[in-house]
């Protein structure tokens, strides 16, 4: 009888242990953990396009990545002027229907968007490394082969004609936007990307222009 009730207790603490694994090596989800975007799952993303066709590169890129890095000047007067960076969630499309576009949901509370208000111009910075892609061939972030691309240009507030592709963009793979506060103000904008640097191979980046990156279609 002994030896039997330890051998349940031994299998109630195995299971117990389990399950605590489980929970810790799960990826979160809906607050920015894996499966964000519909993308981070190694079996949807797709395969990167042709490393010499750039224009691809940069709306693959743009695509697949649902947050990125943007850069502004700042207001606040302790760093009057100086470069600002943020991390913003963004979306160009619903998966595989991407425009190129990156849309932003954006709050006057956040220092970013007080920085537009006085200088809409920015820079916006997306790389593979927020998807399987690069960890799984051993790319450092760092490495030029763990593609990345820079956009520069000005962000402003989307027209009334472009507003329910922008919310729908933004909300398909960032729920959790739905419910945020609406006292906060929230509006939609979008960069208009004037120049695009892609690095995505060793020998330094490769110049884009917003013609050529509109011009490619995704497959």
């Amino acid at each position: 009888m002994a030896g039997r009730a330890r051998g349940s207790a031994r299998a109630l603490l195995a299971s117990v242990l389990a399950a605590l694994l489980a929970l810790l090596v799960s990826p979160a989800r809906g607050r920015g953990g894996r499966d964000h975007g519909d993308w981070d799952a190694a079996t949807r993303l797709p395969p990167l396009p042709p490393r010499e066709d750039a224009a691809r590169v940069a709306r693959f890129v743009t695509h697949v990545c649902d947050w990125g890095a943007l850069a502004t000047l700042s207001t606040l007067e302790a760093v009057r002027g100086r470069p600002f960076a943020d991390v913003l969630s963004l979306s160009d499309g619903p998966p595989g229907a991407g425009s190129g576009v990156p849309y932003l949901y954006l709050s006057p509370l956040q220092l970013s968007a007080s920085n537009l208000q006085e200088n809409p111009q920015a820079t916006l910075t997306m790389s593979l490394a927020q998807t399987d892609f690069c960890r799984k061939n051993g790319f450092d972030p760092q490495s030029p082969l763990c593609a990345h691309i820079i956009l520069s240009g000005a962000v402003t507030k989307v027209n009334d004609t472009e507003v329910d592709f922008a919310k729908h963009s933004l909300f398909i793979r960032h729920p959790e936007m739905k419910t945020w506060p609406s006292s906060h103000n929230w509006f939609f904008a979008k960069l208009n990307i004037t120049n695009i640097w892609v690095l995505d191979y060793f020998g330094g980046p490769k110049i884009v222009t917003p013609e050529e990156y509109y011009n490619v279609t995704l497959q």
